[in-house]
């Protein structure tokens, strides 16, 4: 594989490396032993669906309001 891009680069103070041009904005970093470094892109991706665990919270709040079981109202009126 031949590389696309070649140029060194300096760890600042805090410990950071400054990727020029970078097509992504997260990346997953292994580091090695030896030294190496790999750096592999992440985007990070909107679920397509609302998990199951979430969908239960949500009927139980509901419950819960319909039954009366809420909390004291909040009074916005300074604002």
């Amino acid at each position: 594989m031949e590389a696309v891009k070649d140029y060194n680069v300096h760890i600042d103070s805090k410990k950071r490396v400054t990727l020029r041009g970078a097509k992504y904005q997260y990346y997953n970093v292994k580091e090695y032993d030896n030294g190496c470094i790999m750096l592999e892109p992440r985007e990070l991706v909107v679920p397509a669906e609302i998990s199951a665990k979430s969908l239960a919270s949500m009927d139980q709040a509901i419950h819960n309001f319909k039954h009366g079981k809420t909390s004291d109202s909040i009074d916005l009126s300074d604002f």
